[in-house]
């Protein structure tokens, strides 16, 4: 029976529900401290000195650490690494940890923290990317620039001179917190081989490995990290929050640690989405056929890089949408400020650029009289298409069919506002080598043992992974025992982000299954004196191939492969074949796949309140292939949900959003009816043809949801999110204009 496709439970499902799911703020280990982190409330300063003597002399108190106690390298950082472990000589942002306190009781350490005494010296702060730009004051020794990203393609002037149409506007979208269910938490201890472990919640534990390992000085081999129970992460846990704490402790203590961010904590000091500045001059033939475009991005990376310089280069890649383009300027550039540091957030800057370019599309389309989905069937790539960056399409290029799926819905609908938007997503990150690893074992009991590093975060990998693994060798799913994301067991498989752990992942798992089947078939073939190709493995059997008659059991041909020594064991690898991107105009093969896809919105808008409703929202989403179409649905559903959010209500103000209290999220009474379409235009390179859906299906909804604003209100709304106050200030513009409000 086939494992891929089934629309099996997920294989977390029940613990989860149950509440017997260990999440690492449940974790309780003899003689286990409490840490505490000091934070800067000064955006920037220098710091002059740092008193901990009171805080040390409190009861309950084992130790207070500043840079001072870091044995290693005080820099980590997933691209530069220029953000301090523990501020040292200057704080750069409200919320930059520069003390740990550690004591037998939280109270305890609550209470040190008050004692610690920090003398500042304050510094002119930069608060836009306009101040950074003007060098002023500088935030790093290279100056406030973080990144310049440029793609050319063709002659843009020339695509200009030779426009019927020129539409040029502006857009803006703020700053976003994640707000995942769990708050970073993680506990560290020394295990039975003497390594410091810190197991987190995490999205990336071998990534984190190298940073813990380095900050102390030690050798990778020495440091262990487990991921936990995770209860989130959109982006913001693939950077270091507790793990580097934690480990210090650890390392200088001999005994476990405990830190925990409260809500609060998480809202002031983790990563955001990047706030972008994005200005379009679109060129287009009478036809609707799109001849130029010109894009420049500005956006603010706040006080550290993070994961800026890949949002700088996915959001420039992905700028001119789903569409053939023959001339194409972009440039984007990232600023520091001393703004809370920005990072990953599902989507690395698409989602902001796809409200920009799905918001042009329509307004090209009103001025050209064409229909909003025609002017899209015009222009969407196609197999053959050539990309902005030069890459030549060939295959699973799904946009078409997406664009056909909601075309019944979009003619038969009479809701008081519709919109469409459109997307494609590179899956794995941009130009660069993005392997992943795994390894598959069948031990001498004839059990299937699947390890792989692929960090489950609630989006499912765990079960879609092993059902390709399942698929594969030619066993169940439920004969199968996943270990996932322990350094000390599994491979790395790279960070779960940038929808890749399906795809690469799942292709590396694909390798190591198909060689070991290949094994099993083997041995069977010298147990049974019988030609390899007569046999195959099938629910765990080997069977003959014409009759399907049963010969041995998996368990058999373990047992006689351990008496005789030999292990049934192998190792998998996928790396997607992409090209660096040319530093000066952009060319190369950014990803070897892209996922597509198109949303219709339908909202209700009340302009005298503000008040936008979003009825329903069609999903189509080109996937490759669905390995467990149940989880795709899942994934469409909560990217819906979450697009919601980005296009009406999310908004991060630092300095004055502490909470959830001050931060608006959809609810399950926001959610609109959700119509999910799952398009299947397998990717050749993909386990069965999948490529991903995690970060595609948030992409399109904030675009066609403010689309749908647009055609309800008359009046266009250029900066995100559409809160009430902006709403209600379109429909006062269009009744300026004398149209219906």
């Amino acid at each position: 029976m086939a494992e891929v496709g089934r629309e099996i439970e997920r294989l977390d499902a029940w613990r989860k529900v149950l509440g017997k799911a260990l999440y690492a703020a449940d974790m309780r280990l003899e003689g286990l401290l409490h840490m505490k982190v000091l934070r800067s409330d000064r955006p920037h300063a220098r710091i002059r000195s740092i008193d901990t003597s009171r805080a040390q002399g409190i009861e309950g108190v084992v130790r207070v650490f500043t840079w001072r106690d870091i044995p290693g390298k005080n820099l980590i950082g997933i691209i530069n690494k220029d953000q301090p472990v523990l501020a040292a000589e200057r704080v750069r942002y409200v919320g930059e940890p520069i003390a740990l306190v550690v004591a037998s009781t939280e109270e305890a350490a609550s209470e040190a923290l008050e004692a610690i005494r920090v003398e500042y010296e304050d510094l002119p702060p930069i608060f836009s990317p306009e101040e950074a730009e003007k060098g002023e004051v500088l935030l790093h020794e290279g100056g406030n620039l973080l990144a310049e990203r440029r793609i050319l393609k063709g002659d843009v002037e020339r695509g200009f001179e030779e426009a019927d149409l020129i539409l040029e506007r502006v857009y803006r979208t703020t700053m976003l917190e994640h707000t995942y269910l769990e708050p970073d938490a993680g506990v560290g201890w020394v295990d039975e081989e003497g390594r410091i472990t810190i197991c987190a919640s995490t999205q990336n534990p071998h990534y984190d490995l190298r940073e813990v390992a380095a900050v102390l000085g030690l050798e990778p081999s020495r440091v262990r990290v487990i991921q936990a129970e995770t209860g989130g992460g959109f982006g913001s846990k693939l950077d270091i929050t507790v793990q580097c704490h934690l480990a210090l402790a650890v390392y200088h203590l001999r005994r476990p640690v405990r830190l925990v961010y409260s809500r609060e904590e998480a809202y002031l000091a983790t990563a955001k989405r990047h706030p972008l500045t994005m200005r379009y001059r679109s060129a287009a033939r009478r036809d609707g056929r799109l001849l130029a475009v010109d894009v420049e991005i500005i956006g603010d990376t706040g006080a550290y890089a993070s994961y800026g310089l890949a949002v700088a280069t996915r959001a420039a890649v992905h700028a001119t949408g789903p569409y053939e383009v023959p001339h194409v300027r972009v440039i984007s550039r990232f600023y520091y400020t001393n703004n809370p540091f920005c990072g990953a957030m599902r989507g690395f800057g698409v989602p902001q650029i796809a409200f920009a370019h799905e918001s042009q599309m329509d307004l090209l389309a009103e001025e050209l009289g064409i229909d909003p989905l025609e002017i899209r069937r015009i222009n969407v790539l196609r197999p053959g298409s050539e990309t902005a960056t030069g890459q030549v399409l060939r295959s699973s290029v799904g946009i078409g069919r997406c664009l056909e799926e909601i075309s019944p819905y979009w003619r038969s609908s009479r809701g008081r506002g519709k919109g469409l938007g459109a997307m494609w997503y590179g899956i794995g990150n941009t130009g660069v080598k993005n392997p992943s690893r795994a390894r598959i074992a069948v031990d001498p009991d004839g059990r299937v043992i699947l390890y792989t590093g692929a960090a489950e975060i609630g989006q499912g990998s765990d079960t879609v992974l092993t059902q390709i693994a399942a698929d594969v060798l030619g066993v169940r799913v439920d004969g199968i025992r996943l270990v996932r994301a322990d350094t000390a067991w599994t491979m790395d498989a790279g960070a779960t982000s940038a929808s890749r752990q399906t795809y690469i992942s799942g292709g590396a798992i694909a390798d190591a299954c198909g060689k070991l089947r290949r094994d099993i078939l083997e041995e069977a073939s010298r147990i049974l004196e019988r030609p390899l190709e007569e046999l195959i493995l099938e629910e765990g059997l080997i069977k003959t191939l014409r009759e399907g008659e049963v010969l041995l059991s998996l368990k058999e041909v373990a047992e006689r492969a351990s008496a005789e020594g030999r292990a049934l064991v192998a190792e998998g690898f996928f790396d997607p074949q992409t090209t660096p991107l040319d530093p000066d105009t952009g060319q190369g093969v950014p990803y070897a796949t892209y996922a597509f896809a198109c949303q219709m919105a339908e909202v209700e808008v009340e302009g005298e309140t503000g008040e936008v409703t979003v009825r329903r929202v069609v999903a189509a989403h080109d996937v490759g292939r669905a390995i467990n179409p149940r989880q795709v649905v899942g994934q469409i559903l909560s990217g819906v949900a979450m697009g919601v959010g980005f296009a009406l209500m999310e908004e991060f103000h630092p300095g004055k959003t502490r909470s959830m209290k001050d931060y608006l999220i959809p609810t399950s009474l926001d959610v609109p009816e959700v119509i999910p379409i799952i398009v299947e235009d397998p990717e050749p390179t993909g386990p069965f043809g999948a490529k991903g859906v995690g970060e595609p299906a948030l992409i399109p909804t904030a675009p066609a949801v403010l689309n749908a604003i647009a055609d309800a209100l008359g009046e266009r709304i250029y900066h995100l999110p559409a809160n009430l106050e902006r709403v209600q200030e379109a429909a006062r513009r269009r009744s300026q204009k004398g149209g219906k409000g």
